[in-house]
């Protein structure tokens, strides 16, 4: 289908192609047909341009012939004045001569009215010439400036076609470019469809000869040892034992896990908002602590109070549900018997909304009625009045679609199986329409708690009340808003898998044939698992796994690890020298102990060899002994203190020597325990190096594949820049070959202005020279 669009697209470019190609050599026919017409006028021009020149010249001479003339009137004009007083004296003996004036007089006369008339003639035709002459001129040039409007627009529109010839060819290059290399890919494709049929052909004959072997054999075996078809009757097929699907059972405590999650925020957000709603009663509009809030207020928090017990049960169910669905049960809607559970905690909880709707609503009416309330919070309020409303019954019609999701594990009869998609689907609606209401509740209380923030007498305890509630609507909209999109994202892997149940059939009849099915399969796994035989030498499957995933998600390599142990070592021969110079040192403090209680042992001896001495000494001498074994005494029977780094010791004498042992095992007991210490901290350190050091690994290697891939895309983008670079070059060239065309025309263009121009002045002044003979006349 891909191939015959870009061959019908292709075909229909070519068209366009072909028809602006004709479009051109009608337009190139036009312009050649004008300059022709223009080399036409050119020559036209030329023509004229000879005849009044030829005019000129005639003009000049006649000019001259004119002035000639004049000059010969004036010399005759001034005879004639000079022969009149003549003529006066000499009248008599002048008749002769004055006759003879008088035929000069008459010839000249006649040779001047000649003149004047061939003068006139003259002046008639030059009138008309000159007259031609402008009205011709006056046609060339309006001619002139048709010509040039139309070849400008010839060439806006010689222009335009190129512009787009241009962009035609170059797509057309672009999908010819696509088209070759979709080509190709489809010729590769085709060739491996014709590989891949002709092995699926003969795959195909080789299951079908394998097949029809299977088929003779198995209805040899049925018409001999099967006594009956099970499958036949819906009842008893249902009792059969479907095929294990490992996969949709993980898919689906993977989903309820999801859903549990989900659950939990939502019974949070439920608790802290119903928690918080009962603090905002005690406290606005009368605080509990300054009067005592109505008895509608009261009984409403008395309600309040007890949301634990409503909102904790649907986690508890929700738990439950999860928790039946394991990896050894089939999970149909049929043996999802604590759905039904979870559906009596929802009753249970639709039933607390109901009954603390109408105090809500009658609390909100009190809230308005007080002095403290203004217009715009008696809006907000009635607006939530309106939401908690839209909320109940969002909440009723979820508990409905979730009613009869768990009448088939309960009542078989109570819901088709031709109706599961539907309720589904409106399960979904319902989850939309409750994260809906809670977006308007989230909007409607935050304009409520900005405005009474404003208000005067809002104490500290009510702005944290209310951001608390906001947060808690907040909580609840996200939840909403997580557990529609899931549950609109999972309900086609719910619809799918309502047909998973006994093969050749359309399902569970009943819950008790679903609870046999699952016993019978129980005692058919204790059976196949009774006929396993262990294989002593093979790993478990488990343990494999669990390998697995250790060496996939391991980021050490065999350097690093003999690394590790190298350190290690390294490590435990420092302890152990470190051991035996802590025991060194134990032994020369136990033989200084020793020492000490021998030091101590004769001081003790001598003392008591003193007191018998006394006596017979002098009393000055006795009073210090007395005063020594006072001291002595005194400093045995109180208790000694030791302060030091390794503890607090204590010890006491009553009349006795200090027990030596029990000093030792309090020493080497209190070393023993800074020694494990010590010890445990080490390792804690030496684990959170090896962490560090793997984790710096994985990211060295990230790092280096990070690198690599930024070489990758480095060639790359020096290649796209050479593409770019070059497809610049290429558009440079065309458009420098385009603008040597235009700048030729214009040069054309600017040629033809010149001539036009001085055909003009030469106009002008054939205007200016007719202008002479007028004055003459």
């Amino acid at each position: 289908m891909a191939s015959a669009e870009l061959q019908g697209k292709y075909q229909k470019l070519a068209q366009e192609y072909s028809k602006l190609r004709a479009q051109n050599q009608v337009l190139k026919k036009g312009v050649v047909d004008e300059q022709a017409n223009s080399a036409a006028l050119k020559e036209q021009l030329k023509m004229k341009d000879q005849s009044l020149r030829k005019l000129q010249q005639e003009m000049d001479s006649l000019t001259f012939r004119n002035l000639q003339l004049a000059k010969r009137v004036e010399l005759l004009q001034d005879e004639l004045a000079v022969s009149e007083p003549r003529g006066k004296k000499n009248k008599k003996s002048g008749e002769s001569s004055s006759q003879l004036s008088q035929e000069q007089k008459s010839v000249f006369d006649e040779d001047l009215q000649k003149k004047i008339e061939e003068n006139e003639r003259l002046h008639i035709q030059f009138f008309e010439a000159d007259e031609q002459h402008k009205h011709v001129e006056a046609e060339l040039r309006s001619r002139l400036a048709t010509l040039e409007m139309e070849a400008a627009q010839h060439q806006a529109v010689v222009d335009g076609l190129t512009r787009k010839y241009m962009e035609t060819i170059e797509k057309l290059q672009n999908d010819k470019a696509k088209l070759e290399v979709k080509s190709q890919t489809l010729e590769k494709e085709a060739k491996e469809c014709r590989l891949r049929t002709e092995e699926c052909q003969l795959q195909l004959k080789n299951l079908h000869e394998d097949l029809s072997g299977r088929l003779e054999e198995s209805l040899s075996i049925i018409s001999e040892k099967v006594p009956f078809n099970d499958t036949k009757y819906s009842q008893y097929n249902a009792l059969n034992v479907p095929l294990h699907n490992r996969r949709h059972q993980l898919k689906m405590r993977d989903i309820a896990g999801q859903a549990l999650a989900f659950v939990q925020d939502l019974v949070t957000a439920l608790l802290n908002f119903h928690t918080y709603t009962e603090q905002r009663i005690q406290i606005f509009p009368i605080d509990s602590a300054i009067d005592t809030i109505s008895p509608l207020n009261q009984k409403f928090s008395q309600y309040l109070h007890e949301n634990a017990s409503y909102v904790r049960p649907l986690e508890e169910g929700m738990l439950h549900l999860f928790e039946s669905i394991t990896e050894d049960t089939v999970t149909v809607l049929e043996t999802t018997v604590k759905l039904k559970t979870f559906s009596e905690h929802l009753t249970s909880y639709i039933c607390f909304l109901r009954k603390i709707l109408p105090y809500q609503l009658k609390s909100l009416e009190e809230e308005c009625e007080s002095s403290l309330c203004t217009s715009a919070l008696r809006a907000r309020n009635l607006e939530l009045s309106q939401d908690m409303r839209k909320m109940t019954a969002v909440f009723e019609k979820l508990q409905t679609y979730v009613g009869l999701l768990a009448l088939p594990s309960t009542e078989p009869d109570g819901l088709l199986r031709t109706n599961y998609s539907s309720v589904l689907t409106n399960v979904g609606a319902a989850l939309h329409g409750f994260h809906d209401v809670m977006k308007d509740i989230s909007k409607h209380y935050n304009q409520k708690a900005t405005i009474e923030h404003e208000l005067p007498t809002a104490t500290q305890k009510l702005i944290t009340t209310n951001d608390c509630i906001l947060s808690s609507v907040v909580a609840l909209t996200n939840g909403a808003g997580k557990i529609a999109s899931f549950f609109s994202n999972n309900v086609d892997y719910f619809i799918a898998s309502l047909s998973y149940g006994p093969k050749a059939a359309s399902g569970f009849i009943s819950p008790l044939s679903a609870e046999c099915m699952l016993q019978y399969k129980k005692k058919a796994a204790a059976y196949m698992k009774a006929l396993r035989k262990p294989l002593l030498e093979s790993v478990p499957y488990e343990e494999a796994l669990a390998n697995r995933r250790v060496l996939l998600s391991s980021t050490e390599s065999r350097e690093g690890l003999a690394q590790q142990v190298q350190q290690s070592l390294e490590k435990i021969s420092k302890l152990e020298q470190e051991k035996e110079h802590w025991m060194l040192e134990a032994q020369l403090a136990k033989i200084k102990l020793e020492k000490e209680n021998q030091r101590i042992a004769d001081k003790l001896k001598s003392t008591s060899i003193g007191q018998g001495v006394g006596p017979a000494q002098e009393n000055p001498t006795g009073v210090n002994a007395g005063g020594q074994e006072e001291a002595s005494t005194k400093a045995v029977l109180e208790p000694i203190h030791s302060t030091s780094l390794i503890g607090i010791l204590t010890r006491t004498s009553d009349n006795e020597v200090p027990d030596v042992e029990s000093r030792e095992d309090l020493i080497k007991n209190h070393y023993m325990a800074r020694i494990v210490e010590l010890t445990s901290q080490l390792q804690l350190a030496d684990s959170k190096s090896v962490h560090f050091y793997a984790e710096c690994r994985a990211l060295s290697k990230r790092l280096a594949l990070a690198e690599k891939s930024k070489e990758a895309l480095t060639e790359e983008m020096k290649v796209a820049g050479q593409n770019i670079s070059r497809l610049q070059d290429e558009l440079t060239t065309t458009k420098r070959s385009y603008e040597d065309q235009l700048s030729m025309m214009s040069d054309h263009l600017c040629s033809m202005n010149e001539t036009l121009s001085k055909q003009r002045e030469e106009i002008d002044t054939l205007k200016m020279s007719s202008k002479t003979p007028y004055l003459i006349h």
